[in-house]
């Protein structure tokens, strides 16, 4: 039974190896042991056959000398080989720790060698493409679902909190005709009240679920977002459209949109910034989003979760996501969707 399922291992190493394209070679050690057993024959042969003589009895220095510049020979070959051998071996592991999975696309340099470095390079880029794809996969479901989400809580706040404050206000303004005098006051108090928690909970409904991106497209609601962000904050919010851009799917649409909201939101709480720049524009097969600021900058901190969000949102339309600091101060965060 063991020796079956040792050729059953056997034969599953080979599948594998065939399918990533490699032929089979000799293994390293192999190749090491071959490469060492060379270098010790041609080194005996070089004493062997060498036509330099040495005097009988060999003296105890003449002896030390010539055994200490043999071994060094035979050492600073085998450190070459060696060197040679796994130098791609150590390269392949700098290249593994650097792979950022929120940044897909990297993959580690293969040599043409065939040999088990090139095998791991393959079968480690092939493992990076299926955990692109099962990541691309598992942040769609789980974005749709949060999307769903807040559809859900939106219609609520806007057809039952909203129709109910809407109800109330018409209530006051009722009973700011018939009061008396003397609770007129109270009463327009009540109705301010109401009424400024009803543009808060359509403004909470807006941003949960853009009506203005569904009714009149990409465009539209970034202009309505900078106009909705510069209104109720300190930042002077600008917004530069270019026209005719390609069309890019409701998913896409919705991505630069959350990217463009998240960076508006990062700089009002934390960047102290008084000018924001929005840019939508297309070049080189892209549609581009450019949200840069004034603020007071990166400052080494790890990224939050608003970040992150936004790289794992790039990640789900195969698009690519930068955050760079600007030479005159602020942050620039840019987005390119691929069309």
């Amino acid at each position: 039974m063991s020796n079956l399922v040792a050729l059953t291992d056997q034969w599953d190493r080979k599948t594998t190896v065939y399918q990533l394209g490699i032929k089979p070679r000799r293994h390293l050690v192999w190749r090491l042991f071959i490469v060492n057993t060379a270098v010790i024959v041609v080194a005996y042969s070089v004493l062997a056959f060498s036509p330099l003589t040495v005097k009988s009895p060999l003296r105890p220095l003449q002896g030390g000398v010539f055994s200490l510049v043999g071994l060094l020979a035979v050492t600073a070959v085998n450190t070459l080989v060696i060197r040679r051998s796994l130098g791609p071996l150590v390269r392949l592991t700098d290249a593994m720790r650097h792979v950022d999975p929120l940044r897909p696309g990297e993959r580690v340099e293969v040599s043409p060698a065939g040999d088990e470095v090139t095998e791991l390079g393959m079968a480690f880029n092939e493992m990076l493409r299926r955990l692109e794809d099962e990541r691309r996969e598992s942040v769609r479901r789980t974005l749709l679902a949060q999307e769903a989400e807040r559809v859900e809580v939106a219609r609520d706040l806007h057809d039952e909190i909203g129709q109910r404050l809407t109800a109330l206000l018409l209530q006051l303004d009722y009973l700011a005709v018939e009061s008396p005098a003397d609770n007129l006051e109270a009463v327009e108090a009540a109705r301010e009240n109401a009424r400024g928690t009803l543009e808060e909970v359509r403004r909470l409904a807006r941003s949960l679920r853009p009506e203005v991106l569904d009714e009149l497209g990409l465009s539209s609601a970034l202009r309505d977002l900078a106009d909705r962000f510069g209104s109720s904050s300190n930042v002077a919010v600008s917004s530069t459209i270019q026209r005719g851009l390609p069309e890019l799917s409701r998913e896409a649409e919705l991505v630069v949109y959350r990217v463009a909201q998240e960076s508006l939101t990062n700089v009002v709480r934390h960047a102290h910034a008084t000018d924001v720049r929005i840019e939508l524009s297309a070049r080189d097969h892209y549609v581009s989003l450019r949200v840069a600021d004034n603020g007071s900058g990166i400052r080494g901190e790890p990224e939050g979760a608003g970040i992150k969000g936004m790289r794992e949102r790039a990640v789900l339309i195969g698009g690519r996501l930068g955050i760079s600091a600007r030479d005159g101060g602020g942050v620039e965060v840019r987005l390119d969707v691929p069309v």
